[in-house]
């Protein structure tokens, strides 16, 4: 799979959105990598790594947060679920595994995980049906990488206290899960 030509179907023109897009995939796929190397006994998949950061924030094409220079409609919590259905659409007929994993990582990669209980609790505008707590090791490891960046500041990378502090305002269990996820991948 190449990640950059599904990059091209959905952002073909060279703008400020697709440079964001690909800066912070980028630097999300350069910290997974690093955990891949710092941890062979993991056994993670890096070439499904490098697909997958690159893919996982596509969906913020549909959503509305003009600071990033996003000017669809949804709200901007929903850009996972976006850009799985962006990445399903490709897979219509076709099967292809690494494509329906890779969507997968959209759905899962927000916050440290959003559950059912959030979604109503917060009455978020995302379907019930949908999970959307990172599964597989992979997933885990994106979606704790995303932490770290930005797409509103590409300059920034926080610490991990900087990045626990920011997870606090979501609760304490998101909080205790990154420090698990700091303990595994650090």
């Amino acid at each position: 799979m190449e990640y950059s030509k599904i990059i091209d179907q959905f952002y073909p023109s060279e703008n400020e959105l697709r440079r964001i897009l690909l800066v912070h995939s980028r630097q999300v796929a350069d910290r997974c990598h690093k955990i891949v190397k710092a941890h062979p006994e993991l056994k993670l998949d890096d070439d499904f790594l490098e697909n997958a950061s690159m893919l996982h924030d596509i969906g913020i094409i549909g959503c509305h947060a003009p600071s990033i220079q996003c000017f669809g409609t949804e709200p901007y919590i929903c850009h996972g679920l976006i850009g799985a259905r962006m990445l399903r659409s490709l897979n219509e007929g076709h099967a292809n595994y690494e494509l329906e994993r890779c969507a997968l990582v959209c759905e899962r990669h927000t916050g440290t995980g959003i559950t059912r209980e959030q979604i109503e609790a917060q009455q978020l505008p995302l379907p019930v049906d949908v999970s959307y707590v990172p599964e597989s090791l992979e997933e885990q490891v994106i979606c704790y990488a995303d932490k770290f960046y930005s797409k509103s500041d590409l300059s920034l990378e926080r610490s991990v206290v900087q990045t626990a502090q920011s997870l606090e305002k979501f609760g304490p269990e998101g909080v205790r899960k990154f420090l698990k996820w700091v303990e595994m991948f650090e």
